[in-house]
C-alpha cells in the first residue's frame, strides 16, 4: 500500500506543477506587499536595524524554536493516542514538509497528501495517517473557528469594518459550514461515503474514468472511510493523556504562531497591546483559511496591512508584514524543500 501511494503522490506533485504553484505563491505574494505598501503604507517602506538587534532576534529565535516543537509534538501525541510512535526526528521532519506543500499548493490541499505520503513510507496505513493529519488539522480549526467570532465581536479596531460590511456574515456562514463538514467528517463518516461514491459513478458515466478503475476506487473508498471512522473512534478511546498533550500543544502551537507580530511590533518600540494583536492573527488565520492561494500568499499579506495599519506607522508596515511571513512561513517553507529533496532521493535509492 505504501508504495501505491508513493506513485500516486508523486504523479500529483510533479516537480513541474509544484514549480508552478511554486510561481504564483511569489507573485501572489509580491502583489499583496505592494498592495499593502500602495494602499496601506502611504508608499513608505524603510528598514529598521532594531529588527536585527539581539534583544529582538533571541526571543524571536526562541519563539520560533517553541513554534516547530509544538507544532511536532501536536502531531507525535496525536499519532500516540492512534497508537502509532515515530521517532521526534522523523515527525520534526514533517513539520517542514508540511510547511513547505501547504503553502504552495492552493487550499493547503498538498499539505495534507505530503503528510499522507511521508507516513505511510514509515510505516502508518493509509487510514491512520489520514486519520492523524486531519485530527491534528480539525483540533486547530477548532480553536481558530471558536475564537473568530470572539474577536470579531470585541475588538475596536474591527468595529464598523469587518462586521458592517457584510463580511462578518459571510463569515459565520462558512464558520458554520467548516465545523458542520468537519462534524460530519470525524462523527459521521459513513454518511459521506453516498456522495462520494456517487461522485465516482457520475465520473464512471462521464467516461472520464473506466469501468476497473471505478470498482477499484469505489472500493478503496469505502474501506478508507470505514477504517477512518474506526481511526477517530480508536483516538477518542486512545490514553487520555495523549490526547490531552495533543490538545494542548495544538493550543501552544497557535499561541506562539500568533505571538509573532505583537514581539515585532515591542521590538520596533511601540507600546503592545498583546490581546489586540493576537485577536487580529487569529481572524487573519481564520480568513487565510478559504483563500484559494498557494498558502493564502497575496491575501494575508493584505489582511495583514488592513489590520494593522492603526497601529504601524506606514515605514514600518510593510517590514513587520514581511518579517511576520518570513519567520511563520517562508523560513520554514526553504527548510522544508531541502528536507523534501532529501526524502525523495532516499525513496528514489531505496526503489532502485
Amino acid at each position: 500500500m505504501a508504495s501505491e501511494t508513493d506513485g500516486d503522490y508523486q504523479k500529483r506533485t510533479s516537480w513541474r506543477r509544484l514549480t508552478l504553484f511554486s510561481l504564483v505563491f511569489l507573485l501572489m505574494t509580491g502583489a499583496g506587499l505592494y498592495a499593502v505598501y500602495d494602499r496601506f503604507a502611504g508608499r513608505s517602506f524603510e528598514f529598521d536595524n532594531r529588527l536585527l538587534s539581539p534583544t529582538l532576534l533571541i526571543p524571536a529565535a526562541a519563539l520560533l524554536l517553541v513554534y516547530y516543537l509544538a507544532d511536532g509534538l501536536r502531531l507525535h501525541y496525536t499519532l500516540r493516542a492512534l497508537g502509532h510512535r515515530l521517532p521526534l526526528r522523523k515527525v520534526f521532519r514533517l513539520v517542514f514538509i508540511n510547511l513547505f506543500f501547504s503553502n504552495v499548493t492552493p487550499m493547503a490541499t498538498g499539505g495534507g497528501f505530503a503528510q499522507i505520503w511521508y507516513l505511510t513510507r514509515h510505516g502508518v496505513p493509509v487510514a491512520r495517517a489520514t486519520a492523524a493529519t486531519t485530527i491534528r488539522t480539525v483540533l486547530a480549526v477548532i480553536f481558530i473557528f471558536s475564537l473568530t467570532p470572539v474577536f470579531l465581536l470585541t475588538l475596536d479596531v474591527l468595529d464598523g469594518g469587518v462586521l458592517s460590511s457584510g463580511v462578518g456574515t459571510a463569515l459565520a456562514v462558512f464558520v458554520t459550514l467548516y465545523l458542520g463538514f468537519f462534524a460530519v467528517l470525524l462523527l459521521r463518516t459513513r454518511w459521506l461515503i453516498a456522495p462520494l461514491s456517487a461522485l465516482i459513478a457520475g465520473l464512471r458515466k462521464a467516461h472520464l474514468i473506466n469501468a476497473s478503475r471505478h470498482d477499484r476506487w469505489q472500493f478503496k473508498l469505502r474501506r478508507e472511510m470505514l477504517r477512518f471512522a474506526q481511526c477517530f473512534s480508536d483516538y477518542l478511546q486512545g490514553n487520555p493523556r495523549d490526547i490531552l498533550l495533543s490538545v494542548g500543544f495544538t493550543a501552544l502551537f497557535l499561541l506562539s504562531l500568533f505571538s509573532f507580530p505583537a514581539l515585532l511590533i515591542h521590538g520596533l518600540g511601540y507600546e503592545v497591546n498583546y490581546l489586540v494583536t493576537l485577536g487580529l492573527l487569529v481572524v487573519t488565520t481564520f480568513i487565510m483559511y478559504f483563500s484559494p492561494t498557494p498558502g493564502a500568499s497575496g491575501i494575508s499579506e493584505g489582511v495583514f496591512g488592513s489590520f494593522f495599519r492603526d497601529i504601524l506607522s506606514g515605514n514600518h508596515l510593510v517590514l513587520v508584514t514581511i518579517a511576520w511571513r518570513f519567520l511563520t512561513i517562508y523560513l520554514g517553507m526553504l527548510i522544508g524543500l531541502l528536507v523534501m529533496q532529501r526524502e525523495l532521493i532516499k525513496s528514489h535509492r531505496s526503489e532502485s
